[in-house]
């Protein structure tokens, strides 16, 4: 069968960019996301197979499932829904963007995975060597957020610790199976996030990147890609990418870079 990969959060940043680089590596691709529009476009110009759905929904997630099936499995499943929603305390944040958070976060990496290893598995043609389209590769796009808490995004931390705690027990759990679960986690990137996060307002979503160079979506879907495709009893389980500019998460210097001189 050919190299398939299954994006979800395929219509903007990341997974949109993941899409362009498995189609331009020769891979068959299928698109998830929510926007049919986009998807669309996104299909006209790539060739790559899309489907509106929602992850947070069981039944569209099914139907991800059976339009898989249909298209006669994948090896590649990249996990890139996700976002965050608001900007404050734990305090005073509202307890309804926590739960959109892991719902969004958490809860579709869990339905997902679920239904889609199966899938994963009945591709991945038994062989006395394994070769690279023999592998599966699950890819979960989480955060350096996963890893660093930062004032005023307790929600957004809590599920990206959550997200990053599922990929460790899966891949704990598919021990011994020619399934590689890899970790993703981007620093500043310059995508839709900050402009959802801040419901819309552009001028403070540009703002989290004033006299940064920030990464581009790119630059992460060629890590996704390059993860995948290396020989099948590699795995790179952790991939942490940020700008030179972030050291971390609350250590960002704006500004133009300097060689320091003695």
């Amino acid at each position: 069968m050919a190299k398939r990969a299954v994006i979800t959060g395929a219509s903007s940043g990341i997974g949109e960019a993941a899409v362009r680089r498995f189609r331009a590596n020769g891979w068959d691709v299928l698109g998830v996301a929510r926007r049919t529009d986009r998807l669309q476009a996104l299909a006209a110009e790539t060739g790559a197979e899309v489907l509106t759905a929602d992850v947070t929904s069981e039944q569209d997630v099914a139907r991800i499932a059976a339009r898989v099936e249909a298209l006669g499995g994948a090896h590649v499943l990249v996990n890139n829904a996700g976002g965050a929603f608001g900007l404050a305390s734990v305090e005073e944040s509202s307890v309804e963007d926590w739960r959109r958070m892991y719902e969004v976060n958490v809860i579709s990496l869990k339905l997902v995975i679920s239904a889609m290893l199966p899938i994963l598995r009945r591709s991945i043609a038994p062989s006395a060597g394994l070769r690279v389209e023999d592998a599966a590769s699950i890819v979960n796009i989480t955060s350096v957020a996963a890893y660093t808490p930062y004032e005023q995004g307790g929600g957004y931390n809590a599920a990206k610790f959550a997200a990053r705690a599922v990929g460790g027990v899966l891949r704990l759990e598919l021990s011994g199976e020619p399934i590689r679960v890899i970790e993703v986690a981007p620093g500043m990137v310059q995508t839709e996030f900050s402009l959802v996060r801040f419901e819309g307002d552009a001028a403070r979503a540009a703002a989290v990147y004033d006299g940064v160079h920030e990464l581009t979506a790119d630059d992460i879907a060629a890590e996704i890609v390059h993860a995948c495709e290396l020989p099948p009893h590699v795995d790179l389980d952790l991939i942490v990418v940020k700008p030179v500019a972030q050291s971390t998460q609350y250590k960002i210097h704006r500004g133009p870079l300097q060689v320091r001189e003695d």
